[in-house]
């Protein structure tokens, strides 16, 4: 690449922050529902509906109009929805979710992602609201980012559970712990996706979360079959379970904390036990430009999330498998082809037992 084609790259990072809100924002206004409810509305009529002035709409609208998502009628000054016409209304509310969760919890933080990689610590949450510790404790308490983390998180784990479940072995009658199981959601999709007689599913994860845990298996009738206990994997993991499930858990820590936390899975597990773990993963090739988690979770990670951690490509966290002590016995990448083209992360599964 020549000197002049990298200097024109950087135009797409400078204008990017600018044409991700104009284009959220759009949204926000109202502007999208009112064109969808009433093609043709000139400026002034889109701002008396919105509560804004038809010179601001006119501006906020060249830049939808430029991207062909808004069509412009230069004689009636009309607008109408044009390739935004084309897509679901269902599948548009998951982005415009999407691009809220990016809004509240990524660009404000993300101001500080610099002070954030030197201190090993989350800045921007400090100096936004005076928190100390990660995004997911920080989610608990501050309601404007855990509501639009729980939506994007709630919706990606409905569309990848079952593709997860349909992959993994979990045998008749087992004990199964889901390691860091939050609020149960995960313990509930295990029994329904794997059901036998005899099979029990236990969340294992903070103190804190049990109330909230228990209250979801009664509201989903699976009380009787799921359980929860309280701790710290760092601390100890609870023993005697034939299968593990690691979900959405492991690409939050570094090399170090993910051999502690496999370590503590192996003696968990009864010999012959098997590990199950759904990640998001890196390229093996970091080249490939269809794939963007590696443009979006490095800096998510380091100035949002944890302050340390990020996914990995699928061979080293093999590596870390074998180095663990585990027998590897599967590696399946989620096929890109099958995620809505506005999805991010591409998931894996690595699958491995514990040497009888």
């Amino acid at each position: 690449m020549t000197a002049e084609a990298t200097l024109a790259r950087f135009r797409e990072y400078m204008v990017g922050p600018a044409r991700f809100m104009n284009l959220l924002s759009c949204f926000e206004l109202g502007i999208v529902d009112e064109l969808r409810a009433r093609p043709g509305l000139t400026a002034a009529e889109l701002g008396a509906a919105v509560g804004a002035k038809a010179a601001a709409i006119e501006q906020m609208l060249f830049l939808p109009v430029k991207e062909g998502f808004v069509a412009h009628d230069e004689t009636s000054g009309g607008y109408r929805l044009d390739a935004l016409a084309d897509v679901p209304e269902a599948e548009l509310a998951g982005v415009v979710d999407f691009m809220h969760f990016i809004k509240v919890v990524t660009l404000r933080q993300l101001f500080h992602l610099t002070e954030s990689v030197r201190s090993g610590t989350l800045v921007g949450l400090s100096e936004f609201y005076g928190f100390e510790g990660t995004l997911y404790e920080a989610a608990a308490t501050h309601k404007d980012i855990g509501d639009p983390w729980s939506r994007v998180m709630n919706a990606t784990t409905a569309r990848i559970d079952p593709w997860f479940f349909a992959n993994i072995d979990v045998p008749a009658g087992s004990r199964v712990l889901d390691l860091a199981g939050n609020t149960g959601l995960g313990a509930i999709h295990t029994y329904r996706h794997k059901a036998s007689p005899g099979l029990t599913v236990t969340t294992f994860d903070l103190p804190e979360r049990e109330e909230d845990c228990l209250r979801n298996f009664r509201e989903h009738g699976v009380q009787e079959h799921c359980s929860f206990i309280g701790g710290d994997v760092f601390v100890s993991i609870p023993g005697g379970f034939d299968v593990v499930l690691v979900k959405h858990f492991i690409d939050m820590w570094d090399k170090d904390d993910v051999l502690r936390i496999l370590s503590g899975v192996r003696d968990a597990l009864e010999p012959g036990g098997q590990v199950h773990i759904l990640v998001p993963i890196y390229p093996e090739d970091v080249h490939d430009t269809d794939n963007y988690t590696i443009d979006f979770f490095p800096s998510f990670f380091l100035g949002c999330s944890m302050g340390y951690g990020g996914p990995q490509k699928l061979s080293v966290y093999r590596a870390w498998l074998e180095e663990s002590g585990f027998t590897v016995t599967q590696t399946l990448a989620k096929d890109p082809a099958d995620l809505p083209r506005y999805a991010l992360p591409v998931q894996a599964i690595l699958s491995a037992t514990k040497p009888v």
